[in-house]
């Protein structure tokens, strides 16, 4: 008998040591998770809680779909440029000297036609029509499987898009967010640095003296011999090939851009990808570009947009040292650019070497 009178005892102390135990994790647990959201919401870095702390937010994570709609919030821009990376070195502080705006660069890294939209629609419905809309277009413009990829991208944030703002808070409580929470306060500590300035412009390719041609070449042949396209016209599709051609993301195109009012200036700028990021000519691929070309001169005619073109075997795209690969050109060029688009825009001025043309005026 005493020995069952000390084994209850012992369980009745195993059981309140495991009590407490638990009480005390979860109470540990839940405090810390409490305050951690407590922290994320008084912090506030995507700039959307209305009761956080008030001062001045910047962008200190590379996250650009995370942290491009507190640009928008801001209501510091009257315009937009989105795009890929092929337009991200376009600097909007000259644009919007040049264009007499405000505009913001909210180009992203493979940005796909539908985030895009996404983008215009959401900086619409905040700001309200912009001034100037540049649609810097890359191939996704173009793609036949461009419905398929919006219902499989991963990584874009659509509650951050929408119209819900209850549905953020579900979304807070992450590792991600914690992160940046941390930068934005070390931020304002002078220990962390701007990632990318308010107006989405970021100089994201590697320092210019760092640029090594011989590597370049390889990025851009990946060993095979350069060389020059020949300028052959692309073959003739046939009425029956044009009619099974389908450019999804074209609609969404149209879309966005007969929403805005007649004010709104309105321009589709083809990106110089390098000649072996673009079909080559003569081939089904360059007939198959040149027929989206033809429709998206169509939408730029009815939506009255002007629309200019360096996506053409060209001095600056046959000239390998001007990328550091197929889409990414280097900072000069990206100036130049920039200046071409504003002569183009203002003054319907033709390229003098033929590196661009203006196909709507």
């Amino acid at each position: 008998m005493p020995w069952r009178i000390t084994k209850a005892v012992r369980d009745t102390k195993c059981t309140g040591t495991w009590d407490r135990f638990v009480t005390t994790f979860l109470t540990t647990f839940g405090g810390s998770l409490a305050f951690i959201y407590s922290f994320i919401l008084l912090v506030d870095p995507y700039a959307i809680v209305p009761f956080s702390l008030p001062f001045e937010r910047r962008i200190v994570s590379v996250s650009q779909a995370f942290v491009y709609p507190q640009i928008v919030l801001s209501k510091k821009y009257d315009s937009l440029m989105v795009g890929t990376s092929t337009s991200r070195l376009l600097d909007p502080d000259y644009l919007s000297a040049r264009f007499n705006v405000r505009l913001a660069n909210l180009a992203m890294n493979s940005m796909q036609a539908w985030e895009q939209k996404t983008m215009v629609e959401y900086f619409r419905r905040h700001v309200g029509p912009p001034k100037m809309l540049i649609v810097a277009i890359d191939g996704m413009w173009c793609s036949t499987d461009a419905d398929r990829v919006r219902h499989n991208r991963a990584g874009w944030p659509d509650w951050m898009y929408d119209d819900n703002r209850w549905n953020d808070y579900l979304y807070l409580l992450n590792e991600r967010t914690l992160e940046i929470a941390v930068r934005l306060v070390g931020y304002k500590l002078g220990i962390y640095p701007e990632r990318v300035r308010f107006d989405g412009f970021e100089v994201f390719t590697p320092p210019e003296d760092s640029y090594n041609p011989v590597r370049a070449r390889e990025n851009l042949w990946g060993g095979a011999n350069p060389r020059s396209p020949v300028d052959l016209p692309p073959p003739v599709l046939s009425s029956t090939d044009k009619s099974s051609l389908d450019f999804p993301a074209l609609k969404w195109l149209d879309d966005i851009t007969s929403s805005l009012p007649h004010t709104t200036s309105k321009v589709f700028a083809f990106m110089p990808v390098h000649i072996t990021g673009q079909p080559w000519p003569g081939t089904r691929g360059a007939a198959v570009e040149a027929e989206c070309k033809a429709q998206i001169i169509q939408i730029a005619q009815k939506v009255g947009a002007k629309v200019i073109d360096w996506r053409i075997p060209s001095p600056i795209t046959r000239e390998d040292s001007n990328y550091w690969d197929s889409a990414h050109y280097r900072l000069p060029i990206a100036q130049r650019i920039q200046r071409e688009l504003a002569e183009a825009v203002l003054n319907d001025r033709e390229s003098l070497d033929g590196s661009y043309r203006i196909l709507v005026r």
